[in-house]
């Protein structure tokens, strides 16, 4: 069973409600074993939002769960055609260790071909998140336009 990296924004209610559906679409996937979603984690300490020891210390906490993740599952719904960059830079960071990505867009738009030549798997829906095989990982393209 896998352990799942969750790239995605969560700076509006709209967002959050996305990351909500695909959070248990993955708990309530059998080949999941766990997944880490920044969204959900609490840091320990004393730290002053947006400060610069806020950063570093949220930086490295995710950094250690996208490292020790079978694969990423990114949601790349942002803004119009816009990836959010964190989670751009998050699937940059798990192509260059090698880790498989899936892709999930819940709305129509363009997917950047960064993105779209990367990924493992392109996936709409969140039944089909929780349906998805994270130990087999079958392939499955985006077919749309891309910027």
């Amino acid at each position: 069973m896998a352990k799942i990296y969750l790239a995605s924004p969560f700076f509006d209610a709209e967002q959050v409600t996305r990351i909500e559906k695909i959070e248990q679409a993955l708990a309530q996937n059998p080949t999941v074993t766990s997944y880490f979603s920044p969204r959900k984690y609490k840091l320990q300490g004393d730290y002053q939002e947006f400060t610069k020891p806020w950063a570093q210390a949220i930086y490295r906490v995710d950094m250690e769960h996208l490292m020790a993740a079978d694969a990423v599952l990114a949601i790349v719904d942002f803004v119009d055609d816009q990836v959010d960059s964190g989670t751009a830079y998050e699937i940059g960071a798990a192509v260059q260790m090698k880790k498989p990505v899936i892709v999930f867009q819940e709305k129509t738009a363009t997917v950047n071909l960064m993105i779209s030549e990367s990924l493992q798997a392109y996936l709409k829906d969140p039944a089909a998140v929780a349906e998805y095989d994270f130990e087999k990982l079958p392939r499955s393209e985006y077919e749309g336009p891309r910027i």
